[in-house]
């Protein structure tokens, strides 16, 4: 019987060739990115507008108008705005959170101009018909009364509320009672008060000449016209931990732990280190904090704890759900995990491992048109060019031990993090207070 082969070493990362970006101002303001990517007949589409705003008036009607935005012009229905989009190749898509409306979608090359022409009238006449706006509100009134029974939702939006107030990062959500309240003609003053092309940003990525892109858009939105220009979201409260946050969830068979803090951004000089000390954290399946609780203990069958990247502030989002029983150790052990990646050097096999995986998700998921496009619209987002796609792996492979460490100690350590758990308070509030300090709601 013959022995096994060695594996062979892994090979060093190969340096990927940037993509060539044609970047336009139009004169209507909206700023336009053309990529060629051949090999497939498609083109992706992204745009960015920018959409904040506070208070849960605004936050539910600007929830309502991405899901109905696509219900209907001055000259479609919806669902001849379906049947062209089929006839098209393509498909298209809208929706909000606190910073923007996103509009995405893709389309056959061939359809492209035609694709544009149908994006022009959306964004200039779209008339959310009572029929549908009416129909959207009472689907979404139910959705939220199911959203609003789970534990992970109602432990993010304590979580995020604990964190921002009553800032627009505070609340993800809108409530059922204002939602009921939103009107057809509210969402028509909304469209033309805050859909305007300054400020905004499409990314065209596909097999097609970015100059012919570029003119074709220019063409096809030469109508999406506005002389006011979307308020910029506003600067964050200043973050302070407190304790613990306990909600009672009587019976629960699970306890939700989330956790978060502040992160540094993408365009920080340390991101590279603190990403890859969130990497050996929890950041991916190989990380230490999964096979504490996951492989050694079998508290759970997974957490995660990953960088969320808001323009005008990241934050590092720890998050697990435990068996009841074991909520306090499943908690003893997370702290131990954060406090040891903060005061104890990482091994550099660990950190070796950990930059790979991360080198590795960053060129597979800019390999196909669709993660391209998504890619440069999000870096376009944190004042990013395309560069970084060639000078993050670069930081990467010289991130040492040493600065792991430090961007640790700064960003993971646990009393750094605002905490929120959400279970049967009768059994797992005693075994937590011997851990942290609780508040209970």
């Amino acid at each position: 019987m013959t022995s096994p082969r060695p594996v062979p070493a892994l090979a060093k990362p190969r340096s990927s060739r940037l993509p060539a970006v044609a970047d336009t101002t139009l004169p209507n303001g909206l700023r336009v990115l053309a990529v060629r990517r051949p090999g497939v007949p498609l083109v992706e589409l992204r745009l960015r507008i920018p959409f904040t705003g506070k208070g849960d008036d605004y936050v539910a009607r600007a929830h309502l108008l991405g899901d109905t935005m696509l219900s209907g012009t001055d000259r479609r229905s919806a669902s001849q705005i379906a049947v062209d989009l089929q006839a098209l190749g393509g498909q298209l898509h809208a929706s909000t959170d606190a910073d923007r409306l996103g509009i995405s979608g893709s389309v056959l090359a061939t359809g492209f101009a035609g694709f544009l022409d149908l994006l022009g009238e959306l964004l200039t006449s779209a008339s959310y018909p009572k029929q549908e706006v009416v129909a959207e509100r009472d689907r979404l009134v139910q959705e939220l009364a199911i959203h609003r029974s789970q534990a992970s939702v109602i432990a993010r939006e304590a979580l995020l509320h604990r964190m921002y107030g009553e800032h627009p990062y505070g609340r993800e959500l809108p409530t059922a009672e204002a939602v009921a309240e939103v009107k057809p003609s509210q969402l028509r003053a909304l469209h033309g008060k805050r859909i305007v092309p300054a400020g905004s940003v499409l990314t065209v990525v596909g097999d097609l000449s970015p100059a012919k892109a570029v003119a074709q858009v220019e063409k096809a939105l030469a109508g999406w016209n506005s002389i006011t220009k979307a308020p910029g979201t506003p600067r964050l409260p200043k973050h302070a931990p407190g304790a613990a946050l306990l909600l009672d969830r009587p019976g629960a068979v699970q306890t939700t732990i989330r956790m978060a803090g502040p992160a540094p951004a993408r365009n920080d000089p340390g991101y590279a280190a603190a990403s890859l000390a969130n990497m050996v954290f929890g950041g991916y399946f190989s990380s230490r904090w999964t096979a504490n609780i996951r492989e050694d203990k079998g508290y759970t069958y997974g957490g995660h704890s990953v960088f969320e990247h808001p323009p005008v502030g990241s934050r590092l989002h720890v998050s697990v759900d435990v068996a009841t029983d074991v909520t306090g150790p499943a908690m003893l052990e997370t702290l131990y995990e954060l406090g040891r990646i903060a005061t104890v050097p990482v091994r550099q096999e660990e950190l070796d491992q950990a930059r790979r995986y991360a080198i590795g998700s960053l060129q597979l998921g800019t390999a196909s048109q669709a993660g391209l496009a998504s890619m440069i619209s999000m870096l376009t987002g944190a004042d990013l060019g395309v560069q970084y796609l060639r000078d993050f792996p670069v930081q990467l492979e010289a991130v040492t031990v040493d600065d792991v460490l430090a961007a640790a100690a700064t960003w993971l350590a646990p009393s750094r993090l605002t905490t929120v758990l959400v279970g049967d308070v009768a059994t797992v509030a005693e075994p937590l207070q011997t851990l942290i300090a609780v508040d209970r709601a």
